[in-house]
């Protein structure tokens, strides 16, 4: 496994700040290098809401889904908004496998 690694990039809410965390955490230890959010705007990271920011983070993840193998969404509950649903037909037009996470209880 040491050498090869798969990159992973997280979509999901930002509303899930802990669940980003719980699979940023698993999937490492799972041995993938992976790429999330740089900020959780609905999890109290205020500045994602200055204008234009929120749109420079928008595309700044597309071009995180460029450089990963796969996509895993983070859909607690089966939530998947607007950007979300976005960023998942991206991955798909670009050839990126999708995955679903599902939360492990702790």
């Amino acid at each position: 496994m040491v050498g090869k690694y798969k990159v992973v990039t997280l979509c999901g809410s930002t509303r899930f700040k802990d669940e980003f965390l719980q699979a940023q955490k698993r999937l490492t230890l799972e041995g993938n290098i992976v790429i999330s959010v740089g900020l959780f705007g609905h999890s109290g990271d205020n500045e994602v809401w200055t204008e234009g920011t929120k749109e420079m983070l928008d595309d700044m993840h597309l071009r995180k889904i460029d450089m990963a193998d796969e996509v895993f969404v983070i859909n607690v509950g089966g939530y998947i908004g607007s950007s979300t649903r976005n960023e998942i037909k991206y991955a798909e037009r670009t050839g990126k496998v999708v995955r679903y996470f599902v939360p492990v209880a702790e």
